[in-house]
């Protein structure tokens, strides 16, 4: 080519091509078309997950490893446990129950005849007793009928009499043959017809003096009178819807309390044997209110609840309980001889069952599975699993795994876990 045509690069030309193209290279070997920038963004990412990757891995490296050196820790290091004595005793079976207290009798006192209250003679909350008068309805009325009823037979008796001497008469007349047969029988029916009035007057003595009585209204029962529902000075009458006053027996009272129909079977087979004894609670639980005893089985159970009744009867002599009250009712079954008894603290749940610690002569925890017969209060009757003697945790199982190393301290057991008195044997 003529050297006139060749036109080395201007500087200027250079400098367009550079601002026309930030990224181009000069020199041989640049790349064409910016590709190289793309390729180092790639690489950077591609370092950074594989950075990421490494200390996730890592990470979970270092957590097995301490997860296994804490449970290499805690198998080798002692655990201070609180143990208690497994005991073999008698221990009563009850069955409990939700009961409702009943007034043995509740009567509402209504007036039998009317009239106006002249008094009162009780207090509200008063204890009565059978006959004690409470109300006096003004007695004049009565008294005046009495009277007048007893004038009326002294006038037929009076009447009466001089009618039999009268007959007296005419039978002899009639023997003589003066009067005629007739007059004679119309005598005597007469003296008949009189005889008649005098009963019906000794009846209206008897009523008069009978609604005498009821002017003086007394206690039908023994028991605890509630609130006043009339004063004096109020007219009443014997059609009245609402009462004077109600008087609950509450000396003796009832319970009628409810039990699965499953113990229905356990309760007849052991009211065969003799009376069965009942204890109330109060709803807590915590205070024994009284003692008493099983009366009767309700013949039919409520199908919508699958329970049955049973009505127990209790002296109640100190008024602990009270009519519609709600209590815990206890029924004495049996007395489970020999029976293994721990806190039930010690039972321990878990995906196979209840199980519980027991300590060894090592000093070491082991897992026990064990069933549980029934738990009366704090402690429970253990069926199968453990012996007398045992020594089982009671205070600090969460700290525990088998084959733990223990330092053991007799734990102090509560009142009810000694059974000093939900667990006694019923007398």
């Amino acid at each position: 080519m003529p050297s006139s045509l060749r036109q080395p690069p201007s500087s200027s030309g250079t400098t367009k091509m550079e601002a026309s193209d930030p990224g181009a290279r000069t020199g041989p070997g640049a790349p064409e078309g910016g590709s190289a920038p793309r390729r180092h963004t790639w690489v950077w990412v591609v370092i950074v997950l594989l950075l990421i990757a490494a200390g996730i891995v890592l990470y979970r490296m270092h957590s097995s490893s301490q997860a296994a050196s804490k449970s290499k820790d805690s198998s080798t290091q002692t655990v201070s446990v609180g143990v208690t004595t497994v005991q073999q005793r008698d221990v009563p079976f009850y069955l409990t129950g939700l009961g409702s207290v009943t007034a043995y009798n509740t009567v509402t006192v209504h007036t039998r005849v009317d009239g106006q209250i002249m008094q009162v003679f009780f207090k509200e909350g008063q204890f009565v007793r059978e006959g004690d008068v409470l109300i006096e309805i003004d007695p004049r009325p009565y008294q005046v009928a009495l009277d007048q009823a007893q004038g009326q037979l002294a006038k037929d008796v009076a009447s009466q009499n001089d009618a039999k001497v009268n007959l007296n008469r005419y039978q002899t007349l009639w023997q003589e043959g003066v009067v005629a047969r007739q007059q004679l029988d119309t005598q005597q029916a007469t003296v008949g017809q009189f005889d008649g009035a005098i009963q019906s007057d000794k009846a209206q003595i008897d009523s008069a003096r009978l609604n005498l009585t009821y002017s003086r209204i007394t206690s039908p029962i023994n028991g605890r009178v509630g609130l006043r529902l009339v004063d004096p000075g109020n007219i009443v009458h014997a059609t009245d819807t609402n009462g004077m006053l109600v008087i609950t027996q509450v000396q003796p009272i009832a319970v009628i309390f409810t039990l699965p129909e499953d113990n229905l079977p356990q309760v007849v087979a052991q009211m065969k044997n003799g009376q069965l004894a009942v204890q109330a609670y109060s709803r807590d639980d915590n205070a024994k209110l009284a003692d008493g005893k099983l009366l009767m089985i309700d013949n039919q159970i409520d199908q919508t609840t699958g329970t049955v009744k049973l009505k127990s009867e209790f002296d109640n002599h100190d008024n602990s309980l009270w009519p519609n009250q709600f209590v815990n009712i206890r029924l004495f079954l049996s007395v489970r001889k020999d029976a293994i008894v721990v806190p039930s603290a010690v039972i321990q749940s878990g995906a196979q069952g209840s199980f519980a610690y027991v300590i060894g002569s090592d000093n070491k925890a082991e897992v026990r599975p064990i069933q549980v017969d029934f738990s009366e209060g704090n402690i429970s009757v253990i069926h199968q699993g453990l012996k007398a003697g045992e020594q089982v945790v009671v205070d600090g199982a969460d700290k525990l795994q088998s084959g733990s190393t223990v330092t053991t301290h007799q734990s102090t057991p509560n009142r009810n876990q000694t059974g000093d008195s939900s667990t006694e044997p019923h007398p």
